[in-house]
């Protein structure tokens, strides 16, 4: 965590060699479009460093991603948080959906 003492660093978490579930690879492709449309690695990161700790902590590595493209979405005004909490909802209900589906 930034500013933080650190140990090892833990290389699975983004490790291109572990197998990646397809959230996470659309978290990846996320932040590539996002990238294209100016939003900075550094800026990721800043949302990133911003995350309490006990936040960051609990976060997987893609977890953390998804929450700083969230904000910069946000802070950029291309989003509403109102908007967000819809889509959230959302999603959260097809994948309720589709867990009763699967078993």
């Amino acid at each position: 965590m930034g500013g933080l003492p650190a140990g090892k660093v833990e290389r699975t978490e983004h490790d291109e060699a572990r197998s990646l579930s397809d959230w996470e690879r659309r978290v990846d492709a996320l932040a590539v479009l996002m990238g294209a449309r100016k939003v900075t690695v550094d800026e990721r990161r800043k949302n990133i460093e911003a995350l309490p700790p006990e936040d960051y902590e609990r976060m997987s590595y893609y977890e953390r991603w998804i929450v700083a493209l969230a904000q910069s979405l946000l802070q950029r005004g291309v989003v509403t948080t109102e908007e967000l909490a819809r889509k959230m909802i959302e999603v959260q209900r097809r994948v309720e959906v589709q867990r009763r589906a699967a078993g």
